[in-house]
């Protein structure tokens, strides 16, 4: 079969099910001009499938908007340094139940079910490949170069969503919901030590999260601050890069070999995570935390194949400080110079960190409001994730911002406490999509509830037109 072919197969699949048909949701009018039903932040493939998903339950008064250039939307282009995902290749995501958008299917378009034998892990490239062909073939309504500044909540349940970046097709748009597709990042940000960040210039460190050129370090030393995938990730492509030296640190005295991702997928953690208490939920995630996700085994032996490769054990970091052209950094085991630092020590995830979140993060509610830990397992970076409804929705943690946060919905990694292995993770994509579809669709269905339910009582259009006794004709 040929991608030619495939895109036809995926077209007489989406027949089958009635795919586009009308739209339900009635339009609203403004002064300002059209309201979209629902705007999506973010382009990559939580985004993409949350659109699909939309569309599946005939949403169409919709649209999707990227910061970044079209074809470099998520991590995949970015700074995403593995050699493959880490995700095992079985697992079905964005497709969302239709075959021939699975990834397997755009792969055994162009090799064969030969070449899907052959595949051991996906490799990132084509993994970004097949969410453009994804894009593509379904025709989503994606604008690129626009960037999310400013939500301002207005009456009825409208948001005013301020925008900038030179794709944007306005300064302004209005939407009654709005889903935050924004990846990783988009909970909060990316989280730097302050010894790193207040003591170095910023030419001197980088956090994995962001643009490093690694053609200003070749043959130079390079420190990498984390134990985690993405650490040895870094490690590993600075040294194929040409890096002269790459040394990871890790706080702890052994490497974690255990990745409790691997048993949410075969236990129904995924699945039905919503099913669980809040205290429940909340010592999950925080088991979840001790553990993070180790480096995957191909991606550890192809970093510690390198002959510049060093791993330092039982090695925080007590101190940084600039020396001549690099930094000098303190451990339990002495001293070492580096020319530059790479820093993988992940994120902070905090609706107060987003600035398009401003007008409304005093009133997001965040597990600290609703749930008081055990001591034993209480985690102040768990505590400040928004508290999110089991469909992904914002709560308030005052009267006043119920109706400020009506129609705001968070599919990014700060879902994770309220919502588990769901948005940014493949993993969970294929389950987390349509809960979050659904509590979209039932919250816009619940608005126009009156409307709804007065047009159904007044509906008086005759369909059966049968007689009886019969008129026998001539």
């Amino acid at each position: 079969m040929s991608l030619e072919a495939l895109n036809e197969r995926v077209k007489q699949d989406l027949a089958y099910l009635a795919y586009g048909g009308a739209d339900w949701v009635r339009p609203l009018a403004h002064p300002e001009g059209h309201v979209y039903d629902v705007v999506v932040i973010g382009g990559g493939q939580s985004g993409l499938a949350a659109a699909f998903g939309l569309l599946r339950e005939r949403i169409s008064n919709i649209v999707v908007l990227d910061e970044n250039p079209e074809g470099t939307e998520g991590p995949w282009e970015t700074y995403a340094r593995m050699v493959t995902l880490r995700t095992p290749k079985h697992l079905t995501s964005v497709d969302l139940g239709i075959p021939s958008l699975t990834f397997r299917s755009w792969w055994e378009a162009q090799t064969g079910a030969e070449g899907w034998e052959q595949v051991d892990k996906i490799p990132r490239g084509d993994w970004m490949n097949y969410l453009r062909w994804y894009r593509r073939v379904l025709n989503l309504p994606v604008i690129n170069d626009v960037r999310l500044e400013l939500i301002e909540p207005l009456e009825k349940g409208i948001h005013r969503l301020h925008l900038g970046g030179h794709g944007a097709p306005s300064q302004t748009i209005l939407a009654r919901k709005v889903v935050l597709a924004t990846g990783i990042q988009g909970g909060g940000e990316w989280h730097v030590p302050p010894m790193i960040s207040q003591r170095l210039p910023e030419h001197l460190y980088a956090h994995t999260s962001k643009h490093i050129d690694f053609d200003t370090l070749k043959g130079k030393k390079v420190a990498v601050l984390g134990g985690g995938a993405s650490a040895f990730d870094n490690a590993n492509h600075a040294l194929t890069e040409g890096v002269g030296e790459a040394h990871v640190f890790v706080r702890r005295k052994v490497l974690p070999s255990v990745n409790p991702i691997r048993q949410m997928e075969v236990s129904g953690m995924i699945e039905r995570f919503h099913a669980l208490s809040d205290g429940e939920k909340y010592a999950a995630i925080s088991h979840f935390f001790k553990f993070n996700q180790p480096p995957t085994n191909d991606t550890f032996e192809r970093a510690a194949a390198w002959e510049g490769f060093q791993l330092h054990l039982d090695s925080p970091w007590l101190d940084v400080q600039p020396q001549g052209e690099g930094a000098l950094v303190t451990t339990p085991h002495g001293e070492f110079y580096f020319d530059f630092l790479i820093v993988s020590t992940g994120l902070l995830s905090d609706p107060a960190l987003r600035p398009e979140l401003k007008i409304v993060a005093e009133h997001i509610a965040r597990w600290s409001d609703r749930y008081d830990a055990p001591p034993d397992i209480a985690n102040a970076l768990l505590d400040a994730h928004p508290y999110l409804s089991s469909g992904f929705a914002f709560q308030s943690r005052d009267e006043e911002g119920q109706k400020l946060l009506h129609g705001l919905f968070v599919f990014n990694y700060s879902a994770l406490a309220s919502c588990g292995l769901s948005a940014s993770a493949i993993s969970g994509t294929k389950n987390a999509v349509p809960k979050l579809v659904t509590a979209v669709a039932d919250q816009l269905f619940l608005d126009d509830k009156e409307h709804i339910l007065s047009s159904f009582l007044a509906y008086d259009e005759p369909e059966f037109v049968g007689r009886w006794p019969k008129v026998v004709t001539g």
